[in-house]
């Protein structure tokens, strides 16, 4: 990053607005570098979402990350991004995470893990590879798969995990307390 906040690529582009949620929408590939204009705003800020958008009266083009972070995308087109928070969270972190935050393309349909209390910070889709630097995740998705198949067949489809997929894993970090989660999908 350059002095003032930009980025260096074709054109300056502008720092990205801040997302708690979602803290390097770049390296997951939910926001890309862009010189269109966005279809919300009208402005060609540098930078579009390329992730999931759901609601009745979603736009055609796509979206900057600037409208989604200031909630302009949600309230003028009844926009989110993500449908499923799994946990008990507070109403404004639900709202925070599906209207104000960049949701990523799952296989099937996206689930935002919780923890502490609060929504985690989606860090990427990973597979068995990614997983080897986060144990905790990896006993995550053991846990879950535990009462469904056997243990060695818990441990082969483990070890088929592929961050290109399938299967695919979703990895966050707790905001509080730093445990890494984790949850799996594939076709």
């Amino acid at each position: 990053m350059s002095a003032g906040g930009f980025t260096a690529g074709r054109l300056l582009r502008p720092a990205l607005p801040d997302f708690p949620y979602h803290p390097d929408p770049v390296a997951t590939g939910s926001v890309t570098a862009s010189d269109e204009p966005c279809a919300c705003c009208g402005q060609e800020r540098g930078w579009l979402y390329a992730g999931p958008l759901y609601g009745a009266d979603v736009p055609d083009g796509p979206i900057c990350p600037y409208c989604i972070a200031s909630g302009r995308a949600a309230e003028r087109h009844g926009a989110f991004f993500t449908d499923i928070v799994d946990g008990d969270v507070p109403r404004d972190v639900v709202t925070a995470v599906v209207e104000r935050t960049p949701g990523f393309i799952p296989w099937q349909e996206g689930r935002w893990l919780t923890h502490c209390g609060d929504a985690a910070a989606f860090l990427g889709i990973a597979g068995r590879a990614e997983f080897e630097l986060h144990p905790d995740a990896l006993e995550c998705l053991r846990r879950e798969y535990a009462g469904v198949w056997s243990p060695d067949e818990v441990e082969h489809f483990l070890t088929s995990l592929d961050r290109d997929g399938p299967p695919s894993a979703y990895l966050f970090r707790c905001r509080a307390c730093g445990t890494h989660l984790a949850y799996a999908d594939f076709t």
